[in-house]
């Protein structure tokens, strides 16, 4: 033990201390108060210039002998007189009782161990021994294999994004400054131990670096060998590097729960098996300040997931033999060499990246802290930061370049990721990664199409949407799967029950039903944020990896939820549609499986406002009213106006006033001029675009409840589909006609009867446009307002369209008639339905009105004639096998009910030439749709 003394007490206080106790106490003890003060400090003065005096002689003396001049081999003269009379003088200058007093106080001191001498680092530095080879393969499949598969994933990441070399990413601007005295990045370097005997080599390169570090933090949980490397980390002697050790193994995510204290701007973390070249800071933190990869993860090893197999389910990551499996870059045991940057699935051993993205490893839980840490950083990076994972790549002739320029310590300690249970482990959460968006690169290189992606918050929502998520995944050719949230609000095995699947399926590696593990991040929080961020940012990634035509939900879902869907759906560049659908509806629409995927994007894009012309019938109004609100409107927005006379009665101002319509806006039109009914009907809509589309009813029209459902299915079998070209469609009829309307004698007509041959209830074709409801379309009806503005005439005889054998040439004020014109003209077409009995979406029910029952009307009308029944039930059962019939096997009729093509009705209309342009008898008239006016003649 050796005596330390207070290293707070200086060396002139205590002297001083000395000196001042002896003038106290060489008087004999009393104060110095009690003799005069100039003779003690006089007598003080001559010994110390006596003792000066003594100790000049001996310097002089010991200077000499000790000078070049001196011959050192003689021997050196004895001056133990001169320390004899200094010692002498020493006890008059300093009485011996003054020294002893001293030496007890010094005695009294804590005495303080020795410490030990800081060893070097060559004293305490372990080595691992390296005495084999670099594993290499002989298998000549698997080097094919795994060549074959590097180069695709190479070639694709070249073509859409652009790789660089080494050289090339270093000529890349970046925002950091290595070379100058500029804008420098802190880096600390964190490096975690257990067992392996890196360290002194990881510190040894790390103090060789080109770019130095700001801090290094070595990490030891839990390890055995803790003292050891705490020695190691003393040796170095260097206040950046700190040792930072728990009792408690924090496992693999302890590691960067510490990233989250730097303070730098860069944080780079290492394994244990991972010695960088001296040149991989300046590469990295370059690379890393480029406008390309600076929302990026960095390192050195990385591993691309598996791809699906041919029976569209996906391996292990480490099945052997298999392409499939995917691959680990580099792969020295297949001399595979990563020469450009390489984008991967998840990074492995070491990460480089900003401060600032190391928090959204933890904004999820992990799916175990067991292992798994560096697929969960990549993928919640890429979930939430949009951020991916690259490989960065090396110089072959120059290790200085490499993260990892001893791979052999890889085999020295085996990790756990090579047992059969982690591997089990770590399947399962690559596949629950996959499962909520993640987006591998198996799946960037093959984007998937399918027709529908449902979405159910909760088991409710998932019976709710069963019936059609069923009928989608049993029609031919079409797919579909389901996403549920998970955790507390829809577990997935549950679910699964529900659906009558198998509880496997939520395990299995292929693609049919989603859990999102919503409550993952949510937890027991009573905040809605982490679940719209939840939703949102796994149906984002499942979005973008499917391409679903549709995503459907039901309406009356969590407004939150709603939210994060309308996000993640728009998010989406490859036009999916976000369809709400309420729950009575959902067994309505299941035609919507027979829909074209390239239809299905286009059901939103569709306006169907509701016209009403009234005036003075309340109590037919009330009936139709009661009609509408019955229907099925599949969460539309439906605009409903009201467009009423001068002369409307009060009754049906209030009604009008009073009624409350929930699937759309409500508009009120009143005219100050009476116009009859030509003006009310053919001013009651406009179009305000190519998507509006406007149903016209008058106030004795009655409609089905399916009436909404078979427009909408109509316009998007035969007006929506990209592959269907039906430009002479102008109009939907809710109504079958029982008669043949335009012939004098007005015989029976049976649609179901006539067309038997080809299928008794098919949808057909008609050139008679519809008044007792009918959905007109936009770009047609602006043609119609310019050709009647054009031909209209009080004076039927003066018209000069006369239809051969029609009784509309005599009609008078009819709106009708000009349109029947117009289409006979033109050859335009609509779409009729027709079922058993003439059931219909539509009814009249022949009240007295401007028309019915006038006085100047010479037509006797028979209710029955009209009257016809409405669809109570599904309508899709009746159509030939259960779905529309495609566009180019839908019958069609002229305007007298005899079939006829639909190059031959505008052929008839053509040899009129009665239209308002002098075209040839084989051309129509054209026009500009935007505005109606006709335009030239071309040949149909």
């Amino acid at each position: 033990m050796g005596f330390m003394r207070n290293p707070n007490t200086r060396s002139s206080d205590y002297l001083d201390g000395m000196l001042g106790d002896y003038t106290n106490t060489a008087g004999g003890g009393k104060s110095s108060k009690s003799r005069p003060q100039k003779s003690t400090s006089a007598k003080l003065v001559t010994l110390l210039t006596c003792l000066q005096f003594a100790f000049a002689v001996y310097a002089t003396f010991l200077l000499y002998y000790m000078s070049p001049s001196i011959d050192l081999r003689t021997p050196k003269p004895d001056f133990a007189w001169a320390s004899k009379i200094a010692q002498q003088w020493k006890h008059y200058i300093i009485p011996p009782h003054i020294i002893s007093r001293y030496q007890e106080s010094a005695s009294n001191l804590v005495l303080e161990p020795e410490l030990p001498m800081i060893a070097a680092p060559t004293e305490v530095c372990e080595h691992e021994k390296i005495e084999f080879e670099q594993k290499k393969s002989n298998d000549a499949l698997m080097i094919k294999i795994k060549r074959e598969l590097y180069d695709e994933v190479l070639n694709f990441q070249s073509k859409n994004m652009g790789t660089e070399s080494l050289t090339e990413l270093m000529a890349m601007k970046s925002k950091w400054d290595l070379h100058g005295a500029g804008n420098i990045p802190k880096v600390t370097v964190i490096l975690n131990h257990f067992k392996r005997k890196t360290l002194c080599s990881q510190l040894d390169s790390l103090l060789h670096q080109t770019l130095p570090f700001h801090h290094v933090w070595v990490l030891s949980f839990g390890s055995p060998n803790e003292l050891g490397l705490k020695r190691i980390v003393e040796s170095y002697n260097d206040t950046r590097i700190s040792f930072i050790s728990s009792s408690y193994d924090f496992k693999y995510y302890g590691r960067f729960q510490m990233a989250l204290q730097t303070e730098a701007d860069l944080v780079y973390i290492l394994d244990d098996d991972m010695i960088p070249g001296t040149k991989m800071l300046e590469i990295l933190s370059h690379v890393a300040g480029t406008e390309k990869y600076k929302n990026s993860v960095l390192g050195s090893i990385g591993r691309i997931l598996p791809f699906r197999q041919k029976d569209f389910t996906f391996p292990s990551y480490r099945k052997f033999r298999s392409k499939e499996a995917g691959l680990y870059l580099p792969d020295p045991a297949y001399d595979i060499t990563v020469d450009k940057i390489i984008q991967v699935d998840f990074l492995s051993s070491s990460w480089f990246l900003s401060a600032e993205l190391i928090k959204t490893l933890f904004i999820e839980t992990p799916f175990t802290f067991m292992t798994g840490e560096d697929l969960h950083l990549s993928y919640q990076l890429q979930k939430y930061r949009n951020a991916g994972s690259f490989v960065l790549p090396v110089d072959p002739k120059d290790k200085e370049t490499w993260g990892d320029s001893e791979h052999r310590l890889a085999y020295v300690s085996e990790t756990t990721v090579i047992f059969k249970d982690i591997v089990q482990v770590r399947d399962d959460q690559w596949w629950r990664a996959m499962s909520t968006g993640y987006i591998t690169q198996w799946a960037a290189m093959n984007p998937q199409k399918i027709d529908a992606l449902f979405y159910a918050h909760s088991i409710d929502e998932v019976k709710a949407l069963a019936p059609l998520l069923e009928k989608f995944r049993s029609t031919v050719g079409k797919k579909a799967y389901i996403a549920v949230s998970g955790g507390g609000f829809c577990p997935c095995e549950e679910a699964a029950s529900t659906l009558h699947w198998p509880k496997t399926v939520c395990l299995e590696r292929r693609f049919k039903i989603f859990d999102l593990g919503v409550g993952a991040l949510s937890g027991i929080s009573n905040s809605e944020v982490p679940v719209v961020q939840a939703v949102y940012a796994s149906m984002k990634g499942l979005i973008k990896v499917h391409n679903p035509s549709v995503v459907i939900t039901i309406d009356d879902i969590d407004p939150n939820v709603r939210k994060a869907l309308k996000m993640a759906t728009e998010s989406n560049l490859n036009s999916s549609t976000l369809v709400h659908l309420p729950r009575p509806s959902i067994s309505k629409v299941l035609w919507m499986a027979d829909l074209r995927s390239t239809t299905l994007p286009n059901w939103n894009r569709m306006t169907i406002s509701v016209n009403i012309i009234t005036q003075n019938r309340v109590h037919s109004l009330t009936r139709l009213l009661r009609s509408l609100k019955d229907a099925y409107y599949l969460g539309d927005e439906v605009p409903i106006s009201f467009n009423m006379d001068s002369r409307v009665d009060n009754s049906t101002l209030k009604l009008v006033k009073s009624f409350e319509w929930p699937h759309g806006p409500k508009t009120l039109r009143r005219r100050i001029i009476q116009g009859g009914l030509i003006r009310a009907v053919s001013e009651s809509w406009y179009p305000s675009s190519d998507d509006d589309f406007g149903l016209l009813l008058e106030d004795d029209i009655e409609v089905s409840p399916y009436y909404y459902l078979w427009i909408k299915y109509a316009l998007l079998a035969y007006h929506y589909d990209p592959q269907i070209s039906l430009p002479e469609l102008a109009s939907i009829s809710l109504y079958t006609p029982r008669l043949v309307e335009v012939v004098k004698e007005r015989p029976k007509w049976n649609a179901t009867d006539y067309f038997k041959q080809i299928h008794p209830n098919t949808p057909y074709l008609h050139q008679l446009p519809c008044s007792w409801g009918a959905v007109f379309f936009p770009k047609q009806w602006r043609e119609f307002y310019v050709y009647m503005n054009m031909r209209f005439t009080e004076d039927p005889k003066k018209n000069p369209v006369q239809i051969p054998k029609s009784r509309t040439n005599g009609w008078q004020a009819s709106w009708k008639k000009f349109l029947i014109d117009m289409m006979y003209l033109r050859g335009y077409v609509s779409l009729y339905p027709n079922f058993p009995n003439q059931m219909s979406f539509s009814t009249n029910h022949m009240e007295p009105g401007a028309h019915i029952s006038a006085k100047d009307n010479v037509v006797r009308h028979n209710k029955t004639d009209f009257e016809v029944p409405l669809l109570k039930d599904d309508f899709r059962n009746y159509l030939p096998n259960g779905k529309m019939p495609s566009a180019s096997k839908l019958p069609s009729l002229n305007l007298f009910n005899q079939a006829v093509s639909l190059k031959g009705l505008k052929s008839a209309g053509s040899k009129l030439r009665q239209d308002v342009l002098n075209c040839t008898v084989t051309e129509v008239v054209m026009v500009d749709h935007e505005t109606g006016l006709p335009s030239h003649c071309a040949t149909f």
